[in-house]
């Protein structure tokens, strides 16, 4: 049996949520008198959907990811998704947690008839590109630009 079950994040989620993009972007801290504010319209937006993979046993957050869900008039108004933010905790790597997170990302954007999904990482290490290569996303389909405001 599974140690871990994958969820829809909830309001209580928020701090286990953080603590898990420490590890995502570290030294990148969220400022505490926003993030309630954002984590509650995160959680309420139309297009967003935050998954948690939660320990069984500890109730502890060990993963993370979020499947945006943007509407089109394109490909016969079907909407497209991009996942970001997948981040599973250094001591819980290599249990099939991420991939797990990410084939129900995957199934929420296929219920939602998304004509494609799109994920992008800043990460250069071979094995988080392979990881991700694996679970079904290839290298070679689309150039990925992006402008980042910090």
């Amino acid at each position: 049996m599974s140690r871990f079950v994958i969820r829809r994040a909830a309001l209580r989620d928020m701090t286990g949520v953080l603590e898990l993009y420490r590890y995502l972007y570290p030294g990148v801290l969220a400022q505490p008198r926003h993030a309630a504010d954002q984590w509650s319209r995160l959680l309420a937006s139309d297009c967003a959907r935050v998954l948690v993979a939660e320990d069984q046993q500890s109730s502890a957050l060990v993963g993370t990811c979020v499947t945006a869900i943007i509407p089109s008039l394109a490909h016969g108004c079907r909407p497209w998704a991009v996942i970001e933010h997948v981040v599973t905790h250094p001591d819980h790597r290599r249990k099939g947690i991420g991939s797990s997170l990410l084939r129900a990302a995957l199934a929420q954007a296929d219920a939602e008839n998304c004509y494609k999904v799109m994920l992008a990482t800043g990460s250069k290490n071979a094995a988080t590109l392979r990881f991700y290569e694996n679970a079904g996303f290839p290298r070679s389909n689309k150039t990925f630009f992006e402008i980042r405001r910090v």
